[in-house]
């Protein structure tokens, strides 16, 4: 099999030319094309003929397909749903902000955490992503729209520390300057909550971004709503937390979707407010989004406003999100495989 260039580090790339009998330089000139947009060898035109032939005996440039494209009428938002080489299907979203643009890119084709109010796990999980097909949700995003991409989220499908390894190689591919050049500050990286990720995650990547996916006040109700993420001691989880905020200065962002009578009472923000005392930490509630065939019922905007007061009055700092792209599922919870008339084509 022929060796797969993109999504590796500058580092192995570097590694694997030196085992061709190439210099280190030759890595930087490759890896400054791939990320520039290179889809073969050919067009790499300050490297040598011998080289190129050379690279295409031995290796390849991946890339997955755009299938389609649909495009939010309200806000901009795009959802992309792209095809992979062996006939599984991912998705991305790719948002518009004051700020700049990001993108929220999926780590597995599916997801085994099975959380009853997401979309994105409903078949379970295909396999995990390698890095090259990581990091093209996000150049052909940027080819799709023009536009430069200075943020990335990797909170769409999967779990992301089920696939650490090729996780953390993405990352460094991104960070780099010859990469894409996104700061550490500007990747955010959310767990349904593996201890050992999270442990790892605060020794090789401390000035990057942790999001927990935590969605309820006490380890009963998180069973109840995560049947696998909820295995863990909740305990233990927060432990792992707080330990990641004081290891690295960083805070923690607790992702908390309110669903209707299941965690959104007064009586549960004061227990959330009462574990994540004296925690460095942020929570982001989110109004939960419709998803067919779950049941819970959404939570009100109202609702949601009065929960974030009660964090607040108990100083937790606390948002309540701006559901990007609802109208066309790309919001929270809502990426799942489907094809629908709404779709158009990419």
């Amino acid at each position: 099999m022929k060796k797969d260039l993109k999504g590796m580090s500058l580092a192995a790339l570097a590694e694997y030319l030196k085992s061709l009998g190439e210099e280190e330089y030759r890595a930087r000139q490759v890896f400054r094309w791939i990320y520039r947009g290179a889809d073969s060898f050919d067009g790499m035109s300050d490297i040598s003929g011998a080289l190129k032939d050379k690279l295409k005996e031995t290796s390849e440039i991946s890339a997955i397909e755009m299938l389609y494209c649909q495009e939010s009428r309200s806000d901009g938002t795009r959802k992309y749903l792209f095809g992979l080489s062996d006939g599984n299907a991912i998705e991305s979203v790719f948002m518009k902000h004051k700020f700049g643009n990001s993108i929220c890119i999926s780590s597995q084709a599916g997801c085994r955490m099975g959380c009853v109010f997401c979309a994105s796990g409903k078949a379970g999980l295909a396999r995990s992503l390698s890095p090259g097909e990581m990091v093209d949700q996000m150049l052909k995003a940027q080819k799709d729209t023009g536009e430069r991409i200075s943020r990335v989220v990797v909170m769409g499908t999967g779990e992301p520390f089920d696939n650490y390894g090729n996780l953390a190689e993405f990352i460094r591919v991104v960070n780099d300057e010859l990469g894409l050049g996104i700061g550490m500050r500007n990747i955010t990286v959310s767990t349904c909550g593996v201890i050992s990720g999270i442990q790892a995650f605060s020794t090789d990547f401390p000035q990057a971004n942790l999001a927990v996916s935590l969605h309820a006040p006490n380890g009963s109700i998180r069973k109840g709503l995560m049947p696998t993420a909820g295995k863990q001691d909740y305990y233990e989880l927060l432990s792992a937390c707080r330990e990641y905020a004081r290891k690295t200065g960083r805070r923690v962002t607790f992702e908390y979707v309110l669903i209707g009578g299941k965690n959104d009472k007064e009586r549960h923000a004061d227990e959330l407010a009462a574990n994540l005392r004296g925690m460095l930490c942020h929570v982001n509630l989110i109004p939960v989004n419709s998803v067919s065939g779950r049941a819970p019922a959404p939570g009100a905007n109202a609702k949601a406003e009065r929960f974030k007061k009660r964090l607040e009055a108990a100083s937790i700092p606390a948002t309540v999100r701006r559901g990007l792209g609802s109208d066309i599922d790309a919001a929270c919870g809502q990426l799942r495989l489907s094809k629908t008339n709404s779709w158009v084509s990419g």
